[in-house]
């Protein structure tokens, strides 16, 4: 068995999704939720078939994020994940939609942050192990940083003043 390590970096002013599927439709229907979600959202998706064929198929609604996708879910080659980013929209915003698309098994990762896919890849194919999303924490947050998170989510629309 091998360990290699897959590095993403979001596009501008983008968010990544990575997870689990299971059955070649899943393009489709992860486009179906995402479009469905939020208005004016930009996306593109990869997924990796990992039988047949064993392409990645990719769909989305902006030709370069679809791209992008397709080419990092080529480049990750993990049966069945699929690889989305997002621009207009957070993942707070699709997640659920997502998760409720019957073939998705698992979300690994849903961040604006750089990731670092871990793969073990063998003599029948890869599998994700793992996700390193962002870096590791310096400290614990103290009062000024605490109003300063709870100002932000409210400053963004998530929170009522």
């Amino acid at each position: 068995m091998d360990l290699k390590i897959v590095k993403i970096d979001p596009p501008k002013d983008c968010n990544t999704i990575l997870g689990m599927a299971h059955f070649i439709k899943t393009a489709e229907d992860l486009y179906e939720a995402l479009v469905n979600s939020v208005p004016n959202i930009k996306f593109g998706l990869g997924f990796c078939e990992s039988s047949g064929p064993c392409l990645v198929r990719h769909e989305g609604n902006d030709e370069e994020l679809r791209h992008i996708a397709a080419e990092k879910a080529f480049e990750i080659g993990c049966g069945h994940s699929f690889l989305i980013f997002l621009k207009n929209a957070y993942p707070l915003n699709v997640l659920e939609k997502i998760k409720t698309v019957p073939e998705v098994c698992s979300v690994y990762a849903a961040t604006a942050n750089p990731i670092e896919v871990l793969i073990a890849e063998t003599d029948q194919g890869r599998g994700i192990i793992g996700v390193v999303d962002g870096l590791k924490s310096k400290c614990i947050e103290n009062n000024a940083e605490i109003q300063e998170r709870r100002e932000f989510v409210r400053k963004i629309g998530y929170k009522l003043g």
